[in-house]
């Protein structure tokens, strides 16, 4: 139980993707203009983390380990990583159409994040078991969600405030990035 609490700690706080690794940049800057947008994209990407987790275990363990072709992991792993965002893509677009709309080229892009990636790669490399993997899934996307939404909040506030022009848009936005990162690296004592 001890190790699952480091695990959801790491993945939120003291290793978090965007702020300590530096993985999913892209969603997280283009998606976070809007808190509504970044809760949206924070579930999605959860969703997909958590799941790929999942998936990847078992292919890789009970599939790949055993028939030898472990060279083949990061081709299944995106393999399945497309086939959960198509999954999300559908019910949103059914579902929820307006979040689909709002969240736009950034959904298929998911894919592509190398956050999502790098989380099965990560639980593969720590040996971490099935209930491990699925932790540190959700745990990193958690972890996503918590810093898309506090820097859409802090863009959101950023927009109505009064600073010089030279910051508004992707300067302000890189700048305020940055600063929060530094301020999440102050989590890095919390797991020795």
């Amino acid at each position: 139980m001890k190790d699952i609490a480091f695990i959801v700690i790491g993945g939120i706080l003291v290793n978090n993707f965007v702020m300590s690794r530096f993985l999913g940049c892209c969603p997280f800057l283009g998606v976070s203009k809007k808190l509504e947008t970044a809760i949206g994209m924070g579930v999605a990407v959860t969703f997909v983390m958590t799941l790929a987790s999942l998936i990847t275990y078992i292919l890789n363990t009970y599939l790949l380990s055993r028939l030898g072709m472990v060279y083949m992991q990061t081709l299944v792993f995106i393999v399945v990583i497309a086939a959960l965002v198509q999954l999300v893509e559908m019910v949103l677009r059914n579902y929820l159409p307006m979040l689909y709309n709002a969240l736009g080229v950034y959904l298929p892009l998911i894919t592509t994040n190398c956050a999502v990636l790098g989380v099965t790669i990560l639980n593969v490399t720590s040996g971490y078991n099935l209930i491990q993997s699925v932790v540190n899934g959700f745990a990193g996307g958690a972890g996503f969600t918590l810093a898309i939404c506090l820097f859409a909040g802090i863009r959101e506030r950023l927009a109505i405030s009064d600073f010089p022009d030279w910051m508004d848009g992707f300067p302000g936005a890189l700048i305020t990035a940055g600063l929060m990162s530094v301020a999440f690296q102050g989590f890095g004592g919390l797991i020795h």
